[in-house]
């Protein structure tokens, strides 16, 4: 399978978003489309997903798009479901619709076999069974149980109408089903948008492995540098391939920069000390030919053109002159959260200075954390109670104070009134809202431009403690590594939410992490907690492991790495025989007493399911014996 572009443009609106496209995605590959917000990554996509946007580029190629093989794409454009009336799992099973009628079928065969034994009978029904299991008729199910579990679908939501869900759950449930369709290019715009760290790692798990094609759009660093093995770069209308994850680009991008415009700047160099030979020895008779022999050595140059520096425009801001706060910043004093029921109860002392992340699954709490703390809720009980000069700067997610029917300058001037037009058009220029931008309405603004507005709101009255949640939601990866470098010299106090695991792990020296069971405080950053995290597993998973390898009755009061080799010795042993039993049986399936008769047949299968679920726990418990040997 290949898709290949070459010379292609872009527009919309008769605007040229694209002006030289030059593509391929081959079998397998996993890209990524990275660039600024406006760069056309989203407009790639639909072009794409729809070959009738490309129009003819400005490179010398002759434009054309080739497809070898047959392939389908799969491409969530926006939620849109055919039938709203049907339940959550009545959606899912649809990319299924091949297997659940096979499954129909083979059960309309039992009950005519019952009826009629006949040999051709008990052939069509064997054949069918075998193509239902090579197809995954014994595991789809399981996979899309997995999956509902994972994005936050509980057992009885599944019974649920689709249209009965909220729009963000409407997005999750089409794009399990699209994860679930598998087509041969799969196409995820903003893929981690809404979803909390456990399903992010999930779904990059999930990614890491998928045997299709992969094109992603992600401002998401880490997700994409743990997916990926290609990069293409969108700069100026023009796309740059890169083979290599995230970090390698990088590198490989600013290298690819210092080197041409070295190469640039010495041919400059060589042009300028040719012409200067040649009028400096035109008009002298025995040294004319000589001179206009330079002239020629330059129009033989293969002429280099100046590398235009990547689009690094960022928006500034001064913090310096903020006012100290006393050393206890907060004190959270047994504060029970929630609305209608308690969501978390949580005892914290934030101190000057620090910088806590506050991570954990979605709807339990986080963000009604901060609302309470910046007063915008009442507690359930307990108390909040700020420390002696301390002047908050809450950023809401859902941009909930932002007048849609304000202009830019009108909405900064609202939460700033005292201030003359001339001092908020400059510090809105600082946040990149030059001339007539502050003239466009707030509706029209991208969610970025929005983001910093509101900002650029907050960070003007220059606040000691910052509450800030989800600040990074649609920011491209520039503006996330400029907040970043913002952020980590200043020298007030943070308290954030935030799913983006490379922003946590970037500011935050302290964590709150909300789970099922509790709020749990470290006073460690994100590098600590996610190695004392797999150290907490792995002491799990050993002590599982000891109980599921031993066969004394008394409890081991300590597994070692030697006890833990003869269990999996064993393992591998009957892990031999089960899969020699199952061997065995299958080919009993083709002898000629066993397939014309339907008991003996359908017996045999029943034991060969039986002991293909015995394999896959055996499996299962191998693979847990060899991690902890590993990692040991």
């Amino acid at each position: 399978m290949k898709l290949q572009v070459k010379n292609a443009s872009v527009s919309l609106n008769g605007n040229t978003i694209l002006e030289e496209v030059n593509f391929e995605i081959n079998d397998g590959e996993h890209i990524a489309l990275v660039g600024r917000n406006g760069a056309g990554k989203t407009t790639l996509l639909r072009a794409l997903e729809n070959n009738d946007m490309f129009d003819e580029g400005v490179g010398e190629e002759k434009f054309q798009i080739n497809k070898m093989g047959t392939f389908n794409i799969g491409y969530m454009k926006q939620v849109d479901f055919e039938d709203e009336s049907i339940t959550l799992l009545e959606e899912i099973q649809k990319p299924f619709k091949n297997l659940i009628d096979m499954e129909k079928k083979l059960s309309w065969y039992v009950e005519k076999m019952n009826e009629n034994n006949s040999d051709k009978s008990i052939k069509e029904y064997t054949d069918l069974q075998e193509t239902f299991k090579l197809l995954g008729g014994y595991s789809y199910k399981k996979e899309y149980e997995i999956m509902i579990n994972k994005f936050g679908f509980s057992e009885t939501d599944k019974s649920k109408l689709i249209c009965e869900f909220s729009g963000g759950q409407k997005t999750k449930i089409a794009f399990i089903k699209l994860l679930l369709s598998k087509p041969d290019i799969l196409m995820l715009d903003e893929p981690t948008n809404h979803l909390d760290i456990k399903t992010i790692e999930w779904l990059e798990e999930y990614l890491k492995n998928y045997k299709g094609a992969l094109i992603i759009v992600s401002h998401d660093r880490m997700f994409i540098n743990n997916i990926v093995n290609i990069i293409y770069d969108i700069d100026y209308g023009k796309l740059v391939r890169y083979k290599g994850n995230y970090t390698f680009y990088e590198k490989q991008k600013k290298q690819n920069y210092e080197k041409t415009l070295k190469d640039y700047e010495f041919q400059q160099k060589e042009i300028k000390r040719l012409k200067s030979i040649y009028e400096r020895f035109r008009y002298k008779p025995s040294k004319a030919s000589m001179a206009l022999s330079k002239l020629k050595q330059i129009e033989h140059m293969d002429l280099i053109d100046k590398p235009l520096e990547t689009d690094m425009r960022v928006f500034k801001t001064n913090l310096s002159e903020m006012e100290e706060s006393v050393k206890k910043v907060l004190i959270a004093d047994n504060l029970v959260i929630g609305y209608d029921k308690p969501l978390a109860n949580i005892d914290l002392t934030i101190m000057r200075g620090k910088k806590i992340g506050v991570i954990g699954e979605n709807g339990i709490g986080k963000s009604t954390l901060l609302k309470t703390l910046n007063g915008l809720i009442d507690p359930i009980s307990g108390h909040v109670s700020y420390g002696l000069h301390v002047t908050p700067g809450y950023f809401d997610q859902n941009l909930a104070m932002i007048d849609k029917d304000n202009t830019v300058l009108q909405e900064f001037r609202s939460h700033l009134p005292n201030l003359t037009e001339p001092i908020c058009r400059r510090a809105l220029g600082s946040f990149l809202f030059k001339g007539d931008d502050v003239l466009k309405k707030i509706n029209v603004l991208s969610g970025g431009e929005k983001v910093r507005l509101e900002l650029c709101k907050i960070l003007f009255d220059k606040p000691n403690f910052l509450l800030l949640d989800e600040p990074t939601n649609h920011m491209d990866i520039s503006s996330k590594e400029h907040l970043e470098d913002i952020l980590s010299e200043y020298q007030g106090t943070i308290i954030f939410v935030s799913h983006d695991r490379y922003f946590v792990k970037k500011i935050a020296d302290q964590l709150l992490v909300f789970e099922k069971n509790g709020v749990t405080f470290y006073p460690y950053g994100y590098d600590e907690y996610t190695i004392s995290t797999k150290e907490k597993l792995k002491t799990t998973l050993v002590e599982k492991s000891a109980q599921k390898v031993k066969e004394e009755p008394e409890n081991r009061k300590k597994v070692n790495t030697y006890e833990l080799k003869k269990g999996l010795n064993r393992l591998e042993n009957e892990i031999i025989k089960c899969e020699t039993k199952i061997k065995v049986l299958e080919s009993d399936l083709f002898n000629t007493d066993v397939y014309t008769d339907y008991n003996k047949s359908n017996a045999i299968n029943e034991k060969i399911k039986l002991l293909q679920i015995d394999l896959e726990k055996l499996n299962s418990k191998w693979e847990d014996l060899t991690n902890i040997l590993i990692e040991n």
